[in-house]
Protein backbone atom coordinates (compact mmCIF):
# COMPACT_ATOMS: atom_id res chain seq x y z
CA UNK A 1 0.00 0.00 0.00
CA UNK A 2 1.36 3.23 -1.03
CA UNK A 3 1.00 6.72 0.80
CA UNK A 4 -1.92 7.85 -1.47
CA UNK A 5 -3.82 4.72 -0.91
CA UNK A 6 -2.98 4.31 2.72
CA UNK A 7 -3.88 8.50 3.48
CA UNK A 8 -7.69 7.89 1.09
CA UNK A 9 -8.37 5.09 3.12
CA UNK A 10 -7.69 6.88 6.30
CA UNK A 11 -9.83 9.66 5.40
CA UNK A 12 -12.40 7.56 4.37
CA UNK A 13 -12.44 5.64 7.64
CA UNK A 14 -12.61 8.87 9.17
CA UNK A 15 -15.33 9.88 7.31
CA UNK A 16 -17.51 6.80 7.79
CA UNK A 17 -16.69 6.20 11.83
CA UNK A 18 -18.10 10.42 12.05
CA UNK A 19 -20.90 9.98 9.82
CA UNK A 20 -21.37 6.57 11.54
CA UNK A 21 -21.92 7.72 14.91
CA UNK A 22 -23.31 10.53 14.35
CA UNK A 23 -26.30 8.03 12.62
CA UNK A 24 -26.46 6.24 15.60
CA UNK A 25 -26.85 8.76 17.70
CA UNK A 26 -29.26 10.49 15.10
CA UNK A 27 -32.65 9.11 16.72
CA UNK A 28 -32.01 10.09 20.19
CA UNK A 29 -30.88 13.69 18.72
CA UNK A 30 -34.30 13.92 16.38
CA UNK A 31 -36.43 12.93 19.56
CA UNK A 32 -34.49 15.43 22.18
CA UNK A 33 -34.97 17.74 18.98
CA UNK A 34 -38.27 16.81 18.25
CA UNK A 35 -39.18 18.07 21.79
CA UNK A 36 -38.16 21.38 21.53
CA UNK A 37 -39.56 22.13 17.62
CA UNK A 38 -40.52 19.23 15.05
CA UNK A 39 -39.22 21.96 12.50
CA UNK A 40 -35.78 21.77 14.70
CA UNK A 41 -35.61 17.82 14.58
CA UNK A 42 -36.11 17.61 10.65
CA UNK A 43 -33.85 20.68 10.62
CA UNK A 44 -31.01 18.19 12.30
CA UNK A 45 -32.38 15.21 9.98
CA UNK A 46 -31.23 17.25 6.60
CA UNK A 47 -28.13 18.86 8.22
CA UNK A 48 -26.82 15.37 8.45
CA UNK A 49 -27.52 14.59 4.79
CA UNK A 50 -26.41 17.63 3.50
CA UNK A 51 -22.98 17.48 5.52
CA UNK A 52 -22.51 14.26 4.18
CA UNK A 53 -23.20 15.03 1.17
CA UNK A 54 -20.57 18.18 1.07
CA UNK A 55 -18.03 15.91 2.54
CA UNK A 56 -18.17 13.49 0.26
CA UNK A 57 -18.28 16.42 -2.74
CA UNK A 58 -15.39 17.92 -1.16
CA UNK A 59 -13.29 14.86 -1.12
CA UNK A 60 -14.06 14.09 -4.77
CA UNK A 61 -13.14 17.63 -5.66
CA UNK A 62 -9.93 17.30 -3.97
CA UNK A 63 -8.94 14.19 -5.31
CA UNK A 64 -9.63 15.39 -8.47
CA UNK A 65 -7.49 18.31 -8.30
CA UNK A 66 -4.97 16.08 -7.26
CA UNK A 67 -5.01 13.73 -10.25
CA UNK A 68 -5.93 10.51 -8.59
Amino acid sequence: MDRETRNTAIAAGCILLVFGLFAYFLPTIMLAAGRISQVLAVLVAVIFLVGLFAVLWLRGRSQRKKGL
